[in-house]
């Protein structure tokens, strides 16, 4: 091929995909509620981790700092569903990036650094977030919290003492979350475990229904339960639970081949009926159907070598470089139109470009945008009643819970109760105006135009996942 028909092969690629971010198919998509389970828990935890620090320091008289400790506490909001061993260490790493970010943010505000160059800081601290949280493969709310929390730091502390006093805050907060998270390790601690092969029994379950593409689906679960298992089973009172699950686990793997290779049902009807006394809230085995539970446990994964490798991986630098330049055009664009709060802009394209593919990309944008401007309108009312600083907690703690229990449901869900949180703790540092909630619409419909512009024009020609209907 020419590098003139490449040109056009590339050209003709990009078009095909900003097309595809406007078809109608594209955006009814957008509304479409996915299923998910388990999510009142982890909504639980982290609903009472900002609760909590945000009543003690409202209590002792640090209503503004409390904000940021309550951002802190964000962190029990990363990792659901990962078994305690593993938690503890991807949570520990979150707190010191998050840290870190507070205090980027923190001395750029001391400094007093142009807002130009604040969001080229930013938009490389973004791409630096999503290298590391792609890498140690972090779920949760992604690279914008750190961004967010280095924004919020940079706009709010011009002395040194002010600067450590945030950092503390935040340190506090993360110190909370990462307690409210890692707390059901004592009383259940193969709680993450045994829902992962409760998935693993259910996708197995439904192969006559999914039929071949279904083996894929399965085998990957049982994959990813495996390695659960094997984190969980380092828990000293957890280990003969644990035999007793990959004994499961590998009746699951012989129906998987069984209905695979010779079209036989029979195992897949045996193991389904593990699912239910899996999801049972169980500190111990009592497994009905029981089997004979495994010889050993496998060895854990060392998940931090592989996550060092990851993220020097070409796909990772490849994506967190154009994370950063989304980033900086949609900042950059904002502060060029005068807008107040251009960070915000770039706040949009980082959460849009989150998806692992364009499709993803389009669909997150869209979605961020709707939930904005529902959220915007809800801030709005709540800006207009001047809320005072208790009913701002209960406010923000409602909606840091709506936010947990929708985000694997609809994004769009879970941005309508972010915007007004956002706008709600802004407001403990300083007073805002509903004009603030105009302003988060209008920045984020930058940044997420800004976000799919950039994906299509940088879409590697390998990604086709918004062409397969």
């Amino acid at each position: 091929m020419t590098s003139t028909e490449t040109a056009t092969s590339r050209f003709e690629h990009s078009s095909d995909a900003l097309a595809h971010s406007v078809s109608g198919s594209t955006w009814r998509a957008a509304f479409r509620i996915g299923p998910a389970d388990a999510t009142i828990a982890p909504a639980i935890r982290v609903g009472l981790a900002a609760a909590v620090v945000l009543i003690v320091g409202g209590l002792l008289g640090y209503q503004e700092l409390a904000g940021f400790a309550a951002l802190g506490a964000v962190c029990a909001a990363f990792g659901r569903y990962e078994p305690y061993p593993r938690l503890a260490g991807k949570l520990a790493m979150v707190g010191i990036a998050l840290v870190a970010s507070v205090a980027v943010g923190g001395v750029l505000g001391l400094v007093g650094v142009s807002v130009w160059i604040q969001i080229g800081v930013l938009s490389l601290l973004a791409g630096a977030a999503y290298c590391f949280m792609s890498g140690f493969e972090i779920t949760g709310p992604g690279p914008v919290i750190l961004v967010f929390a280095a924004a919020g730091a940079a706009g709010f502390t011009s002395t040194a003492s002010g600067l450590m006093q945030l950092i503390l805050a935040a340190s506090l907060g993360i110190l909370v979350g990462w307690m409210a998270a890692m707390f059901p390790a004592l009383v259940l601690p193969m709680g993450p475990a045994r829902l992962a092969v409760a998935r693993a029994v259910a996708a197995v379950g439904r192969l006559e229904q999914t039929g071949e593409p279904g083996v894929v689906a399965a085998q990957a679960s049982i994959a990813r339960a495996r390695s659960i298992t094997a984190s969980s089973g380092r828990i000293k009172s957890a280990v003969d639970h644990g035999r007793e699950l990959v004994a499961v686990l590998d009746e699951a793997d012989a129906a998987v081949a069984a209905w695979h290779e010779h079209g036989d049902p029979t195992l897949i009807h045996d193991i389904a009926l593990h699912e239910k006394e899996l999801r049972k809230l169980k500190r111990s085995s009592m497994i009905e159907h029981a089997l004979e539970p495994a010889s050993e446990i496998p060895a854990p994964d060392g998940y931090f070598v592989a996550g060092l490798a990851r993220m020097y991986s070409r796909e990772v630098r490849t994506n967190a470089g154009r994370i950063v330049l989304a980033s900086l055009f949609a900042g950059w664009l904002a502060a060029g139109a005068g807008l107040e709060h251009p960070t915000w802009a770039s706040m949009g394209a980082v959460a849009a470009m989150q998806g692992l593919n364009y499709k993803q990309t389009v669909q997150r944008g869209i979605q961020r945008l709707l939930g904005n401007v529902a959220g915007a309108v809800i801030a709005a009312v709540l800006i207009a009643m001047t809320l005072g600083y208790w009913q701002a907690v209960v406010a923000v703690v409602i909606f840091q819970v709506a936010a947990e229990l929708s985000v694997i449901k609809n994004y769009a869900l879970t941005s309508m109760a972010v915007t007004p949180m956002a706008l709600v703790l802004i407001g403990l540092n300083a007073p805002i105006t509903t004009d603030s909630a105009v302003a988060r619409v209008v920045d984020t419909l930058i940044g997420v135009v800004v976000g799919v512009v950039v994906g299509a024009l940088t879409i590697s020609r390998a990604d086709r996942h918004h062409v397969l209907r």
